[in-house]
């Protein structure tokens, strides 16, 4: 028995309390099947532990939605997109928490589409909230969404805490926490097994991303697990046409997993990745700890221009330990356009019985070294005084912001 009407139907009701101080609406013990509802400001969606909500497989309780501005077609498809399982745009004051209860997105018959090539429409993710300020998603197992399952873009203020995400690792694009055209978010203390990558940094795609300008900026990232053999555990791009810039991460594990931080970008991409530092990394059975690619050839369409040339500099990393690895680094910047300003210290690696010859490959890019082994590219070269390569000692808006907590004794139903 689907559960949509009345989950809308109590949002509905519960709207109405927004002038006198908001309302929550709380999920108890059990398993709920509905398709894609919307929330409303001044809110709190509160699962009890013992909680399943479970996104239903009929296409039709999934409403299409238009495509994104910065995107200007669907990721999967040409056509339109479904919405969110969860969904909200021009929210203030929006909690998504509970004492750990489930969202499961049901997503392998979305997959098995996906990979057949049967969709004219881009897959559903599991929460997307659009062009709003002050929300919080903290507490929640989430699983298998039938493609991203955290979507934050046009907004500010965002915290997303102690979320545990699980994906089968040969899952299409179940990418795990994507901020997208947002500033002033943090995102701590979360656990994510991906198909793909496990945070993905996003600001628009090609001409449509440039013509919008919202970058993501002011990010903060800290205690972050992830496995995903295939992706990055932070991803910056490849969508990264709006900017991105300012982002902070540190105290991050990686396990089984392609890359530590990998910039994607290409010709077309235009705007900038900057000012972005990262420390405190554990690495283990890895491909590659750096990773920069400026040829990801994925377009939105023709008409992107190949003059938009992106800008990559001010990139910190320091004090890593990986260990088990195959390839130090691939860093690929542009031709005539090099990503510079690379700054890698105090990086420990330990590589695998089998490593590849060439450790670091690099092209296209201009930086600085010092006390990394094994030893760098010559476009890296090693300092002989120590250098430290910066982080920033300030902190963001976001930063203090304190977590709503929540308790939850009677059931909606």
């Amino acid at each position: 028995m689907s559960n949509t009407k009345a989950f809308k139907a109590a949002i509905d009701h519960l709207s109405q309390c927004a002038s006198d101080g908001g309302a929550q609406l709380i999920v108890p013990p059990g398993k709920w099947l509905t398709g894609s509802f919307n929330l409303t400001s001044h809110f709190t969606l509160f699962l009890h532990k013992d909680a399943v909500i479970l996104a239903t497989q009929e296409e039709s309780k999934w409403p299409l939605v238009p495509v994104l501005p910065s995107y200007g077609r669907g990721r999967d498809a040409p056509g339109g997109r479904f919405s969110s399982l969860i969904f909200g745009t021009n929210l203030t004051d929006v909690v998504i928490t509970g004492n750990n209860g489930t969202i499961d997105g049901q997503g392998a018959s979305w997959w098995k589409k996906f990979k057949a090539g049967l969709l004219n429409e881009t897959r559903p993710y599991m929460i997307e909230i659009m062009y709003s300020n002050q929300i919080q998603i903290s507490n929640l197992t989430l699983v298998n969404s039938p493609s991203w399952f955290v979507h934050p873009i046009y907004s500010s203020n965002i915290t997303i805490q102690g979320l545990t995400i699980l994906a089968p690792i040969d899952s299409p694009n179940t990418d795990g926490i994507d901020p997208d055209s947002c500033s002033q978010t943090r995102i701590e203390d979360c656990f994510i097994v991906s198909g793909d990558d496990c945070i993905a940094v996003k600001s628009g795609w090609d001409q449509y991303g440039i013509k919008v300008g919202i970058p993501t900026e002011h990010l903060v990232i800290r205690r972050l697990t992830c496995i995903s053999p295939d992706s990055a555990t932070i991803a910056l791009g490849s969508e990264m046409s709006g900017g991105i810039r300012d982002v902070r991460a540190e105290d991050i594990t990686a396990l089984s997993t392609q890359s530590g931080v990998r910039i994607k970008t290409a010709r077309g991409r235009g705007a900038y990745v900057k000012d972005i530092f990262l420390r405190r990394m554990t690495l283990k059975t890895m491909k590659y700890v750096f990773w920069m690619t400026g040829s990801y050839r994925s377009h939105p369409d023709p008409s992107f221009d190949p003059k938009a040339l992106p800008l990559i500099q001010n990139i910190n990393y320091k004090q890593v330990e990986a260990e088990n690895v195959t390839y130090s680094a691939r860093l690929e910047g542009i031709p005539n356009d090099p990503f510079k300003g690379i700054c890698i210290s105090n990086v420990t690696i330990t590589l695998t019985e089998k490593p590849k010859k060439l450790q670091w490959n690099c092209t296209d890019i201009a930086g600085v070294t010092s006390n990394v082994t094994p030893k760098a590219c010559d476009l890296l070269p090693e300092k002989k005084e120590v250098v430290d390569c910066p982080f920033p000692e300030d902190r963001l808006a976001i930063e203090d912001v304190k977590l709503v907590t929540c308790s939850a004794s009677l059931p909606f139903f």
